[in-house]
């Protein structure tokens, strides 16, 4: 009884379904639903080493193995949410391939926002944020993968209060009006495919192809005074002041304005 009520709270993902739906649109060449894996980018990178074409995702039902930015679990009830990663084959130049994470946090605040109809946001580098109260509800990873990138993604969609750590929440805690995991895949993986292309054809220029612009707009992170802990130890503290031209937070301090390109950011308040 409590595996039926479970299915029925949260159903399995329809693998075939989601791949006529999305791979229709030009960007995903193929979709994988996997029951359980370790970590979706680490079998990603593994296509992507023996030749696999861009555009394909893998869906895990349960993730075992996941991690956030700085090595931190991302851990999920099976079937609460979206665990996910996609493999890209950028033709742009190398120094712009930092972006591709940013566009991918974009087209997840953007599908969200949309189909969700609760308020979206994020915080750089890529956490989703939701509500008034800015509760992450998401967040990316990106790693190279020989001449590929692998961006996974997480989002709580189905994942209820009680299983979430403090200060986290989801699409259905957020009274969301669409929590059907496979639509949400869906918006998410439609709106990547455009933004993408854009990119591209842009050559990978965040103002040609109005990526900066759109990514600071929805980005809270810019305008707050900030605690900074760089991956080396040391801790810088400043007002977010924008992005430069790799995707990293301009950050203006007492000594002056400083560049940052990864980092443990802790939002202190809201300037302004």
């Amino acid at each position: 009884m409590t595996s039926r009520r479970a299915d029925l709270e949260r159903p399995p993902l329809r693998e075939r379904d989601l791949k006529a739906a999305v791979t229709q649109d030009g960007f995903v060449t193929d979709l994988r639903v996997v029951q359980s894996t370790g970590s979706t980018n680490d079998d990603l990178a593994a296509e992507a080493a023996r030749g696999a074409a861009e555009g394909l995702v893998v869906v895990a039902e349960e993730q075992t193995g996941g991690r956030g930015r700085l090595d931190r679990r991302w851990v999920s009830p099976p079937r609460a949410g979206l665990t996910f990663s996609v493999l890209f084959r950028p033709a742009v130049p190398p120094q712009r391939r930092t972006w591709l994470p940013l566009l991918a946090g974009l087209a997840v605040q953007q599908a969200v926002q949309r189909i969700g109809a609760v308020e979206t946001r994020l915080k750089w580098p890529n956490d989703v944020l939701l509500g008034a109260d800015r509760a992450k509800a998401g967040g990316l990873l990106a790693q190279s993968a020989g001449g590929a990138v692998v961006v996974g993604v997480g989002l709580n969609v189905l994942t209820r209060l009680a299983e979430l750590p403090p200060g986290a929440s989801s699409l259905a805690a957020e009274g969301a009006e669409s929590t059907d995991r496979g639509t949400v895949l869906r918006a998410v993986l439609r709106r990547l495919g455009v933004l993408y292309a854009g990119w591209v054809a842009a050559g990978g220029d965040p103002e040609a192809s109005g990526l900066r612009r759109a990514y600071e707009n929805v980005c809270d992170t810019l305008g707050a005074e900030l605690r900074v802990l760089l991956p080396g130890g040391g801790t810088l503290t400043g007002i977010a002041t924008g992005l430069d031209a790799s995707g990293g937070l301009l950050l203006r301090t007492a000594e002056g304005t400083t560049a940052v390109s990864a980092g443990d950011v802790t939002h202190v308040r809201k300037v302004g």
